[in-house]
């Protein structure tokens, strides 16, 4: 934005030329401004410059540090010389003398203005004083500023010439220049706005005059980069919306919507960042999950996991906060079970809690509680008086500000009355180490005053069973030891007095037990002593073949006695023996019709004689001998009528001896009564005739006429 030195100021003259043009104007690029003007003094207030000064600037008046070179001559005296170097050359015409005089006022009156409207080579703009500078000057001064191109020298550019009065003739040429330089501070703005610099782009272009010709276009700017920046601003927290409720894909679609915002800054930075967001926020969702899982647990080692995991996650994510509130939840979660484990005694797991709580979770006088309690637990797990004593102590040292002061207290009411209980179970072993059943009485007695509820109470339970066992052993081996006596002489008087003396020992005492296995087989020996003569005689009876006398003397051993198993099982026997002979008792007296059917209903009976019996041997026999019977009563009835035969041989049952023989013989039968029929005839079958390859002609041979016959005449 270099300006031409050569070109001319409009400032009105005191005569004005008639034709108003100002050929003077011609830019010059080849000569540049040599001495910029920077940091000059304050222009002042151009509104305040008087009306009059450009009257000051007439024609004829030299303008000051004009850039004419020495060698040039003014106008005015350049027409003076041609006027008297023509003077009698010329006609003594008026008309030529008046257009003589016409052209020559007029080259003076254009050298003049030439004169007054060229600016200076290198104006002094420091040296200037504003309220009475030309239009020329501040022009000039205010194109060497606006040559900077920063905003403050483009706004004291504007502001120099901007003060020229609106009826001014180079007022249209001020504003071309105002129009241009706002444009230039304007691009500025843009660029910072583009770089992201919003207010400071605002701030520029509000320092542009309103009043200026420039107004509404700095105006239309303003609103549009405002319309762009809500609007980028609209998306990105939409974005951030969506980042919060882990909806990465409608985030990433927000983010691409940056990409289409008329601003470099949105569409590129503001994106890379959003994106990046997004990437940490997927990768933070993924370690918080993970972080969860392992805290939802339970085990200690995974809760400890899961607050690494989630102190990975920085303040920049989104999930930050949550990522704290898992630290804070899980840490509460193992203050929980330290404080369970506590409950429970677990001293060594409680200080292994204690001492990996991480530091993120602000809980000093917490840990620091879990640590002094757990070790009063590990003194008072030994059990003596002293070391609880000394736990009650340690428990003693924690304030009533301290967090774990209630616990503290229950755990020393609790020692406390663990001292009373020790002192009692101390003295009740002393009475029981003498093993004598008073002295055992005496200790139940004393640990029986621990309540209920007291922490030792589960082991004065304990040393009451089994005191009370070693009282009950003492009182009830005597019974036991005279019972066995009785016993091992093997009378049954003897057993009987063994089992009653056994029974003195009542349920519930510790030999009842053993008692009732020795009643038990004491009373088996006594029922086996009574009931053996009976299964005796009965054996005898089944010998002599009485099997009804049998059963009746092995029936009267009753169910729940020793030998009644074994009496019911020869029972049984001997009544499917007794059904057996029934059963071929049945099929003789049926067989002794003698006819074929009779045979064959007596050899069905027979054969539902049981197998386990002795009868079955004989009803196999029979079987066999009344099939033999049928076959033969067929043969009989064949000399006479076949088909009746062969109805009788097809009676005798399969799987008895004479069933194959009986069977070839219905067969022969069979034969005589319907002979095979005769042999088929065989066809002839027409032989085949060869079929020729190729076709032949074939010549038919004359058939001979047949002999003629002679019919006999017809009788008349």
């Amino acid at each position: 934005m270099t300006r031409n030195r050569e070109f001319p100021d409009r400032w009105p003259t005191s005569n004005g030329s008639s034709s108003g043009k100002f050929n003077g104007w011609q830019p010059n690029h080849s000569e540049p401004v040599t001495q910029p003007i920077v940091n000059y003094p304050d222009l002042g207030n151009p509104s305040t410059q008087p009306p009059q000064q450009s009257e000051k600037f007439g024609v004829g008046q030299p303008v000051a540090n004009s850039g004419l070179n020495k060698s040039q001559t003014p106008p005015r005296q350049a027409r003076s010389g041609k006027t008297t170097g023509v003077k009698n050359l010329l006609p003594h015409s008026w008309q030529f003398w008046s257009a003589l005089v016409v052209l020559l006022f007029g080259s003076a009156g254009f050298a003049s203005a030439m004169m007054l409207l060229r600016l200076p080579a290198v104006p002094n703009c420091r040296a200037v004083f504003w309220p009475t500078a030309s239009a020329s000057m501040r022009l000039s001064c205010a194109q060497v500023a606006a040559n900077q191109e920063t905003v403050p020298q483009l706004l004291k550019a504007i502001a120099l010439v901007d003060a020229l009065p609106e009826d001014h003739p180079l007022r249209p040429q001020v504003n071309q220049y105002i129009e241009e330089w706002s444009q230039a501070i304007l691009e500025i703005g843009e660029a910072k706005f583009q770089a992201g610099q919003f207010n400071e782009a605002l701030k520029i272009a509000k320092r542009i005059p309103s009043k200026s010709v420039a107004g509404a276009i700095v105006q239309k700017r303003v609103k549009r980069w405002q319309k762009i920046w809500s609007r980028a601003e609209g998306v990105y927290e939409q974005a951030e919306k969506q980042l919060r409720l882990s909806n990465w894909n409608l985030a990433f679609r927000e983010a691409v919507r940056l990409t289409y915002v008329d601003n470099d800054y949105w569409a590129t930075a503001k994106y890379n960042q959003l994106t990046d967001k997004i990437k940490m926020g997927r990768e933070d969702s993924a370690k918080l999950d993970k972080a969860y899982e392992l805290s939802r647990s339970g085990n200690i080692e995974k809760i400890l996991k899961a607050i690494e995991k989630a102190k990975e996650i920085t303040e920049q994510s989104y999930a930050y906060k949550e990522a704290q509130d898992l630290i804070k939840d899980s840490g509460n979660k193992l203050v929980e079970i330290a404080q369970n484990k506590l409950e429970q005694g677990k001293w060594s797991e409680v200080l292994d809690i204690a001492y990996k709580l991480p530091e993120t979770i602000k809980v000093p006088e917490l840990k620091s509680d879990l640590i002094d309690l757990a070790h009063a637990l590990s003194r008072a797990e030994s059990g003596t008086t002293w070391d609880l004593e000394e736990a009650i102590a340690s428990a003693q040292k924690l304030g009533s500000e301290r967090p774990l002061y209630k616990k503290g207290q229950q755990l020393i009411s609790r020692w406390q009355r663990e001292v009373e209980d020790v002192a009692r179970l101390e003295r009740a072993r002393t009475y029981a180490t003498s093993g004598l059943a008073s002295d055992l009485r005496l200790a139940v007695a004393e640990v029986e005053q621990i309540p209920r509820g007291n922490p030792r109470y589960q082991e004065a339970r304990d040393e009451i069973r089994d005191w009370t066992r070693q009282i009950q052993l003492i009182e009830d081996r005597p019974f036991l030891e005279r019972a066995t006596q009785l016993a091992s002489y093997g009378s049954i008087d003897s057993l009987q007095a063994a089992v009653q003396e056994a029974r003195k020992i009542s349920r519930g005492r510790s030999l009842y037990q053993e008692a009732q296995t020795k009643i038990n087989q004491w009373s088996r020996s006594i029922q086996q002593q009574e009931d053996q003569p009976y299964l005796d005689q009965a054996r005898t009876l089944a010998i002599r073949g009485d099997l009804y006398a049998a059963v009746a003397t092995a029936e009267q051993i009753k169910a729940g006695r020793a030998l009644y198993n074994e009496a019911q099982s020869k029972v049984r026997s001997w009544k499917l023996e007794l059904e057996g002979q029934q059963r071929l008792r049945e099929a003789y007296q049926i067989a002794e019709a003698g006819t074929p059917q009779a045979l064959r209903k007596a050899i069905r009976v027979a054969r539902q004689v049981p197998t386990s019996t002795k009868s079955r041997s004989e009803a196999r026999t029979v079987v066999n001998r009344w099939s033999y019977k049928i076959l033969s009563i067929a043969r009989s009835r064949s000399a006479y009528n076949l088909s009746e035969a062969i109805a009788i041989a097809n009676i005798v049952p399969s799987g008895t001896r004479p069933y194959q023989e009986a069977q070839r013989q219905m067969q022969s039968w069979r034969k005589i009564l319907a002979p095979p029929p005769p042999p088929p005839v065989p066809v002839r079958r027409p032989r085949p005739v060869p079929v020729p390859s190729t076709p032949q002609v074939v010549i038919p041979k004359p058939v001979p006429s047949p002999p003629s016959v002679v019919k006999p005449p017809s009788p008349q």
